[in-house]
C-alpha cells in the first residue's frame, strides 16, 4: 500500500473537532489589482495530514464518503479510491502506459476520467473503477467537475466546456475573465455551492468562477502551504475537493507530502 493512505482517516475525525487552531495565510495581491472588485480570499488551514507523495495529483473529488484521486504521468497514471472515514484504500486502477491521466468527476452512476493529449474520456464504474467505455473528444483534457446537471471541463486555456454527463457530448462553452482579462491555464476543477473553483496551473491561485457569466468573482491565494521544497518545478498546487455538507475543501498538489483541510475566507476572518 502506498504511503500516506491510512492517515486520511484523520481527515474524517478532524471534521468532528470544532476547536482546531486556524492558520491564516496572508494574501499578496498582484501589482495593478488594487482597484479590482473581485473578492480576495485567504486559505484558513483547519487540518494537515500526510498525502502519498507518489501521487501526481490531477483530479480530486469526494463522493458518497469516498475520496477519488487521479494521478498523472505517462506510464504511471492511476486512479485511486480511498474511504474518507477510515483512510483505507478501497481500490486502484492503472491506466495503460500510453495514457496520461488527468481530471475526474463522479456523477450518480458513473465516473469520468480525462486524458491529457489522447482525446479520450474514460467512463468507469465508481464502485469498482472498472472501465465501461471510452469516448473521444477534441483537444486536451485537464480538469473536470459535475455541477449536478452538466459536466464542466478545462483544457488549459481560458475556456470551459460544458458536456452531457451521460454521453460526454459538448453542449456549450464559457470564457473565463478576471476584470475583463482572460484567465488561462485553468486546471483542476471543483463544482460546489453553485460556482466553479479552478486551480490556475503553475500558480498558487484558485479562482472562483460564475458558471453563468464566466466572471471570476474571487481569487484565493494559497501560497506558503508547503514548508519543504517540491521535488521538481512541476510539482505545483493542484487538486480541490469540496467536503459535502460543509464550506470546507481538501486541497493538495502534485507529489505533495501533505493534504490540507481548509476554508477559503475573506481577509477579516
Amino acid at each position: 500500500m502506498p504511503r500516506g493512505i491510512s492517515t486520511l482517516a484523520t481527515v474524517a475525525a478532524a471534521l468532528t473537532i470544532a476547536a482546531l487552531a486556524a492558520v491564516v495565510l496572508v494574501v499578496t495581491m498582484p501589482t495593478g489589482c488594487a482597484a479590482s472588485t473581485t473578492q480576495q480570499l485567504h486559505v484558513q488551514i483547519l487540518a494537515v495530514v500526510p498525502h502519498d507523495p507518489t501521487m501526481y495529483t490531477e483530479g480530486l473529488e469526494i463522493h458518497n464518503g469516498v475520496l477519488y484521486e487521479g494521478s498523472g504521468l505517462a506510464g504511471q497514471s492511476r486512479l485511486r479510491a480511498t474511504a474518507l472515514a477510515s483512510g483505507a484504500m478501497l481500490r486502484e486502477a492503472t491506466l495503460p502506459a500510453d495514457l496520461f491521466g488527468e481530471g475526474l468527476t463522479v456523477t450518480d452512476d458513473r465516473l469520468w476520467q480525462l486524458t491529457w493529449t489522447s482525446g479520450i474520456a474514460i467512463e468507469r464504474d465508481p464502485a469498482t473503477l472498472a472501465q465501461r467505455r471510452r469516448v473521444a473528444y477534441q483537444g486536451q483534457g485537464w480538469g473536470l467537475c459535475h455541477d449536478g446537471h452538466r459536466l464542466v471541463m478545462s483544457d488549459g486555456s481560458d475556456r470551459l466546456t460544458f458536456r452531457d454527463p451521460g454521453t460526454f457530448a459538448p453542449s456549450g462553452q464559457l470564457e473565463v475573465r478576471l476584470d475583463g482579462e482572460p484567465v488561462r491555464q485553468l486546471n483542476e476543477l471543483e463544482c460546489a455551492g453553485g460556482v466553479i473553483w479552478a486551480n490556475v496551473f503553475e500558480t498558487d491561485r484558485i479562482v472562483r468562477i460564475n458558471p453563468n457569466t464566466g466572471a471570476v468573482t474571487g481569487v484565493v491565494d494559497a501560497s506558503g502551504l508547503l514548508h519543504t521544497q517540491p521535488q521538481s518545478s512541476g510539482d505545483v498546487l493542484n487538486g480541490i475537493a469540496s467536503i459535502p455538507g460543509t464550506d470546507e475543501f481538501l486541497i493538495t498538489g502534485k507529489h505533495w507530502p501533505s493534504l490540507f483541510r481548509v476554508r477559503f475566507v475573506p481577509p477579516s476572518s
